[in-house]
């Protein structure tokens, strides 16, 4: 095993869930890895409900899992660990973007509530992928702690307005995915300004006695990029765009072509082998 690194970091949409859903190599290789001492964790911009905390718990049930692009931490045990909020100011002003440009979009709040106000077809089907509902809510009236919404896009001149008036909010942090469950549509998330998958990243390995030379970040797209070019060793999977897969220090195969496995299988090896 690289001994070096002692955590992987695992994206799900388009690293471990590909069209197919999660392929069964992905799970027989992170098994594998943990009995060779490696602890894998979630770093997802998913809610740590439904099938995303399902994953993380059958990945490493003893590991600390990053959900909402890294606005919560879970440990094994699915308690909350961490949790960064939205300002309210902001997420009225997220909010009302929007209404205004009929954009659909998605609440996610510390209390694990999950709401819309719209039944856009997109939001329909994203729960589906999610593997749990969202509550029809007056967004306006939301009384927990938001710590994400999500634009759920096509491309259109009202999302790229939207977005320009995101990237002028110094308050908040624009995290932008797709997923192979839903292609041609955009997730577009919005947290509070310092959440990120890195700094969660640095939070979960410092719990480890460990920061992030001794980590490896596996991902595919955009909002990996930070952590795969801070991490020790940073993986693209063969599905990344090619800015991903330039930044990264490996590629392997597709997410649908076993390239978890392949990834979780050199950092097994020995550096000798390497």
């Amino acid at each position: 095993m690289n001994r070096s690194i002692r955590l992987v970091l695992i994206d799900v949409d388009g690293t471990l869930f590909g069209p197919g859903g999660v392929p069964e190599c992905a799970w027989e290789a992170a098994e594998r890895a943990r009995k060779a001492g490696l602890h894998l964790s979630i770093c997802t911009g998913r809610p740590g409900r439904g099938f995303a905390l399902e994953y993380a718990e059958r990945l490493d049930p003893q590991g600390f899992h990053i959900f909402e692009s890294g606005a919560v931490i879970v440990s094994g045990h699915r308690e909350v660990v961490q949790v960064s909020a939205l300002p309210m100011q902001a997420y009225k002003r997220l909010l009302e973007l929007s209404r205004l440009h009929a954009v659909p979009f998605e609440v996610y709040t510390a209390e694990g509530s999950f709401y819309r106000e719209s039944t856009h077809p997109d939001l329909l089907y994203h729960e589906t992928m999610l593997g749990f509902q969202a509550e029809q809510h007056d967004l306006g009236e939301v009384a927990e702690r938001v710590v994400r919404v999500q634009f759920v896009w096509r491309p259109s001149p009202a999302w790229s307005q939207i977005r320009e008036q995101i990237l002028r909010m110094p308050e908040v942090e624009l995290h932008e995915a797709t997923s192979p469950g839903m292609p041609g549509v955009g997730f577009s998330s919005v947290t509070a300004r310092g959440v990120s998958k890195r700094a969660a990243a640095e939070w979960v390995a410092a719990q480890l006695g460990l920061d992030l030379s001794r980590c490896a970040m596996v991902g595919d797209g955009e909002n990996d990029l930070e952590l795969i070019q801070a991490a020790g060793l940073g993986i693209a999977m063969g599905n990344a765009p090619a800015s991903v897969q330039q930044a990264a220090d490996l590629v392997v195969r597709k997410v649908d072509e076993c390239g978890l496995e392949q990834a979780l299988d050199i950092l097994m090896r020995s550096p000798a082998q390497q």
